[in-house]
């Protein structure tokens, strides 16, 4: 799929960061023709070897962080300069000290706002958590701050992960770094919009329908949903609790399979995490160098025939199709794969989330949890803290929800949509079977105007018809970039590749012994650099 070259960005020169660059075209200036290797590995070995320090590296990001905030709005929390380079020194005197330095020292993590964090506020993107500071981190969070990881701050994102552009968020709306007036995506757009324009190395996000995925085909980026149970979601604010999982965002494949290794594994506070044993990714990592001619002989590759049909941008099919007649000519045998129920998992999906999410968030009511309105009576308490507190979004699903689940409704929709379910992972299997992984669109179209679909929810909603299947399948999917739509704009085009459950290793594997997405993006003339770098 995706050797460990870096994807492209949108980097605007200092001339065109301004607030009228938000209706203008981008100024296109041509990228370096080879690969860039993965962030985490190159920064550890300049640590290491004292080529450079981590409080330098801390500077230089948290300068470039700070410089583009103001027009891209990734964040809603950044850490104080003085915390981050406080943990840089930190770093700097053990490596001065000979001592040993975690797997992920001097990487700087941005996390989704709905990821916990004990000592930074976390929202999720919702005014009834406003100020909510949590007392521990997510197990996520945890692990990578064990290994050495360095948190920068909390991403942007819609409303407890309810939409697809990030403009759901209570707080403010992130613009793609590609294009200002276009969204990044979402629910995770601002963790993507991040890495995308380098205010970090890489970042959490969180994927109940598409919220990794989406965000990373809009901006470029590459973004990884693990299999449903491969990581804990302890600290991971509800929204559907079968659906939900914490995915990750790199510039490579190489960061992204870093990342997943460090917060995959069982975890006792988490019922749902699965006890599988979790591969050591980065030992999967083939230099470009030591690969054949057809490096990706014998790979299975089954392209999903529903997926590029009516409904999905020209521009878009003609991108996912280049970069299958590349993976055939790197050895695979592609063959074209019918997934009859493929459209029944959109409204199957909305109705289980909604479902899900009514119950879960109950307990947003004042007196649980959330900032709290005061009533004179238990009833006006609980209705004037939901209503001032919840998004018209949120209250939406929250009634579609509770109408799919009352007495008279249940069998009708949520026992349905269980059984369309249960239709969708058997046709998955059966692919599977028979493939070794699957290929389609990310996205249905590259990234739109902000405020383009704000006020038509079934547009918005149906351009998650692509990653939903997945959710409700329980399987690991990889998003990288594999072109550009032929428009004025430029916006990137990402492929989705989904495997076996469990077998995110297959995937990366695959992926990174082949050279495909550079030569592809270098044979085609794919990539070009947004921003100048000062």
């Amino acid at each position: 799929m995706l050797s460990s070259a870096e994807t492209p960005r949108l980097l605007r020169s200092p001339a065109a960061l301004t607030f009228k660059c938000l209706h203008t075209s981008p100024i296109l200036t041509p990228a370096s023709t080879s690969p860039s290797p993965s962030q985490i590995l190159t920064n550890r070995k300049a640590l290491l070897s004292r080529q450079t320090s981590a409080v330098d590296l801390a500077k230089s990001l948290l300068h470039r962080l700070r410089r583009y905030e103001p027009q891209l709005s990734s964040f809603l929390y950044v850490s104080p300069d003085d915390i981050v380079l406080k943990q840089a020194e930190e770093l700097d005197n053990r490596i001065k000290n000979n001592e040993e330095v975690g797997p992920l020292a001097g990487v700087f993590v941005g996390v989704k706002d709905n990821i916990c964090t004990r000592d930074m506020p976390s929202t999720a993107g919702s005014r009834i958590l406003e100020n909510y500071r949590p007392p521990f981190d997510a197990t996520a969070v945890r692990k990578l701050r064990e290994m050495g990881a360095i948190v920068v701050g909390k991403t942007n994102m819609d409303e407890f992960g309810m939409g697809s552009t990030t403009e759901g968020s209570a707080y403010q709306v992130t613009a793609n770094p590609w294009d200002l007036s276009r969204v990044p995506g979402g629910s995770s757009g601002g963790s993507a919009a991040a890495v995308s324009a380098r205010q970090c190395m890489v970042a959490l996000g969180s994927d109940t329908g598409g919220s990794v995925r989406q965000p990373a085909s809009f901006c470029g980026v590459v973004g990884l949903k693990p299999t449903y149970g491969r990581v804990s979601r302890y600290g991971l604010v509800a929204y559907a609790s079968s659906l939900d999982v914490i995915g990750c965002f790199g510039s490579s494949v190489a960061d992204a399979g870093i990342l997943l290794n460090a917060i995959s594994g069982f975890d006792n506070f988490d019922a749902t995490s699965s006890k599988q044993e979790v591969p050591d990714y980065a030992s999967q990592f083939v230099p470009l160098d030591y690969m054949e001619s057809k490096p990706l002989k014998g790979l299975r590759v089954g392209v999903i025939h529903e997926t590029l049909g009516n409904g999905v941008d020209s521009e878009v099919v003609s991108s996912v199709r280049s970069a299958v007649s590349h993976l055939e000519e790197l050895g695979c045998t592609v063959s074209e794969v019918s997934l009859p129920s493929f459209s029944l998992g959109l409204p199957a999906y909305y109705i289980l989330a909604s479902s899900e999410s009514s119950s879960n968030l109950s307990r947003y009511d004042g007196v649980r949890y959330g900032n709290q309105v005061f009533g004179e009576e238990l009833k006006s308490l609980y209705g004037d803290s939901r209503a001032e507190g919840l998004g018209s979004e949120v209250k939406m699903r929250i009634l579609m929800g509770t109408y799919a689940l009352s007495a008279g409704y249940y069998d009708a929709y949520y026992k349905r949509a269980q059984q369309v379910r249960t239709i969708i992972r058997n046709s998955f299997k059966d692919a599977l079977d028979k493939n070794d992984i699957l290929i389609s669109p990310a996205a249905p179209s590259v990234a739109y105007k902000i405020g383009e679909k704000k006020n038509d929810p079934l547009a918005m909603y149906a351009g998650d018809i692509m990653t939903v299947n997945v959710n409700l399948a329980g399987l690991p999917a990889l998003v990288l970039p594999c072109g550009f739509d032929g428009g004025s704009a430029g916006m990137p085009v990402g492929i989705q590749m989904i495997g076996a459950a469990f077998d995110e290793q297959h995937n990366l594997s695959r992926d990174v012994r082949s050279p495909c997405p550079w030569v592809l993006v270098e044979n085609l003339s794919f990539v070009r650099e947004r921003v100048t770098e000062s």
